[in-house]
């Protein structure tokens, strides 16, 4: 019952955080996400009514999924974090989260360290890479503040 409710717990805290991270993001990362000309034309336009409808339908469902896929890798580790404090706990969801999730992940992005050598020289700018990290660091405090105290309660 306790990887249950850490997992129900770990998903929700996950899907709010980057829904928030998100909404923030996106008011002032609209030339990444919006129109013909945005810096990202692999990814759905969220000016494009049929691709924002595709993102909203599925959106939240892959948080969920993600969420939960989060959540059952920490199982085996889940005693010996709730022995420590809350900041070690803390600092290590954040790590867990900003840097395996996104800087060190194995999926391309413009600013992670495999978009820095796979992705051409078009996709990596200096205004878009600081946009992405405020969105990752955003939802990487945000989770693991919360997720500090309340996931081990």
């Amino acid at each position: 019952m306790r990887y249950l409710v850490f997992s129900i717990v770990f998903t929700v805290l996950h899907a709010i955080a980057y829904m928030v991270a998100g909404v923030v993001a996106l008011r002032i990362s609209k030339d990444v996400y919006e129109s013909k000309s945005r810096k990202l034309d692999y990814v759905r336009d969220m000016e494009d009514p049929a691709e924002r409808s595709h993102v909203q339908r599925f959106f939240f469902p892959a948080q969920l999924a993600r969420g939960l896929l989060l959540s059952v890798v920490l199982y085996p580790i889940l005693s010996a974090l709730g022995e420590t404090g809350y900041l070690t706990r803390t600092v290590f969801l954040f790590g867990i989260l900003f840097v395996y999730t996104h800087i060190a992940s194995a999926a391309p992005c413009p600013d992670n360290v495999e978009g820095l050598v796979y992705l051409k020289r078009e996709y990596i700018d200096t205004s878009m890479i600081l946009k992405f990290q405020m969105e990752m660091v955003l939802y990487s405090v945000l989770f693991a503040g919360v997720g500090g105290w309340l996931l081990f309660r």
